[in-house]
């Protein structure tokens, strides 16, 4: 595949992502509100989900779409656990979403296995139509995300998160939680627009950011309610682009312990909502008196631009997203960080030493 002006397919994959989400809504929206009413019908008292890596973030993402928009028990398990986690007999009507890119993941087709033995019919959230996952469903969903030959996912899992918003929401409506839900989903489809002018916004001012902070050791990523999900797939970006310890933790969890660890030599990122940032500016005057750099991740506005002066470096957002989606645009930045991160060490992000594009 042609890399037209970019030096590497990952930052060219970051740039495709506005398309890539046009591409989903367009070609999923009616298959997606066909399927829930499918779903509904089937009067499931739970959804089980899984995934790898990248794709398991995007199922927690999901989880926290589900319980809030759709009033739906859901659990996430890792899909290399799930067979340990589940019990050997399902006395209640459950579906498993099983989310892989490829549908080749061998962890996430054991999952899928072990679900259809017990009883558990299988939604398959995948990029590939004729993979294996795919064949063993009752159900798919689709992500439209093309192609992606750099091992880090990126188009990948914003395609993710905007299928199964666009499900949860679907859900939602089929199940009568109209309250405030049709004007959620004209935001959702915002999305591709507020992505778009994201990337183009950040890209120089992340890149002077990497440049400036490549010699750190180590980063910590923190955030609340769904941007957990956000750290989390931050930290993943950096370990694999990068080749740095990084970890991340709800907010206020890293206050148990692991604060311990931060000093001159570490990064605090700490990833917040408009509502969340005077909270989280406080708590970061701690992480700067014990050395550390801190970087602000939120939305732009004019009460954030006053309060994030006390932050080392800030990525604001264009506002616009409801809370529950917000890990799709927060993640932007990460995945900027974590290219021009790795550039400036001197590595190739498309192909990072020991990793795979496939788990088999």
């Amino acid at each position: 595949m042609m890399l037209e002006n970019y030096p590497h397919h990952m930052l060219k994959e970051i740039f495709e992502e506005p398309e890539v989400l046009r591409n989903t809504i367009r070609l999923e929206r009616d298959r997606l509100r066909e399927l829930s009413s499918k779903i509904i019908s089937e009067d499931y008292d739970m959804i089980y989900i899984t995934g790898s890596g990248t794709s398991y973030h995007a199922g927690l993402a999901s989880q926290y779409a589900l319980s809030n928009l759709a009033k739906i028990i859901a659990s996430t398990l890792p899909a290399s656990e799930f067979h340990q986690w589940i019990p050997s007999e399902i006395s209640r009507k459950i579906l498993l979403m099983a989310i892989s890119q490829s549908g080749e993941s061998s962890d996430v087709i054991r999952a899928a296995d072990v679900a259809l033995q017990r009883g558990i019919k299988l939604l398959a959230v995948t990029n590939t139509s004729d993979s294996t996952l795919a064949k063993k469903a009752n159900f798919c969903i689709f992500p439209r995300s093309g192609k992606e030959l750099a091992i880090p996912a990126t188009k990948t899992y914003v395609a993710q998160l905007m299928a199964m918003y666009m499900f949860s929401v679907s859900l939602a409506l089929e199940k009568g939680k109209n309250h405030g839900i049709s004007e959620m989903e004209e935001s959702l489809y915002e999305a591709p627009r507020i992505v778009e002018y994201a990337l183009e916004s950040l890209k120089s001012k992340v890149q002077e950011t990497a440049d400036k902070f490549k010699d750190k050791n180590a980063v910590f990523l923190l955030g609340s309610g769904p941007n957990y999900v956000t750290a989390l797939e931050g930290a993943l970006k950096l370990k694999e682009t990068c080749k740095i310890f990084s970890e991340g933790f709800a907010t206020r969890e890293f206050l148990h312990g692991p604060i311990r660890l931060v000093d001159e030599e570490t990064i605090v990122v700490m990833i917040a909502s408009p509502d969340e940032v005077e909270d989280t500016v406080k708590l970061s005057r701690s992480f700067k008196r014990f050395g550390a750099s801190v970087i602000m991740i939120s939305e732009k506005s004019h009460k954030v631009e006053q309060l994030v002066n006390d932050v080392d470096e800030a990525f604001l957002l264009p506002e616009g997203i409801p809370q529950p989606f917000s890990p799709l645009p927060y993640v932007l930045p990460l995945q900027l960080f974590a290219y021009y991160t790795s550039v400036s060490k001197g590595l190739n992000p498309d192909k990072p030493e020991k990793l795979t594009k496939v788990v088999r």
